[in-house]
């Protein structure tokens, strides 16, 4: 399944290209992408494991940029 995500805060694309090798390493993530434009993250991954996927993503991302939040667009 995939989801899309906006993401708040979003200050740079050096930044928003960090955290998408981040996410991609994250376990049962197939893929994931970051538009550093419309601000979106879109990823695929089994159903069942989105809720840990995007809370480790959100753990994933507050390193790389401070205050980073996701929402299901």
């Amino acid at each position: 399944m995939t989801k899309v995500y906006r993401i708040e805060k979003l200050g740079c694309a050096n930044c928003a290209a960090k955290m998408e090798r981040a996410i991609n390493k994250i376990k049962g993530v197939n893929s994931a992408s970051i538009n550093f434009m419309t601000k979106k993250l879109t990823i695929e991954a089994k159903d069942d494991m989105f809720d840990d996927i995007i809370a480790e993503a959100a753990k994933k991302a507050g390193k790389i940029e401070k205050g980073i939040a996701f929402e299901e667009a």
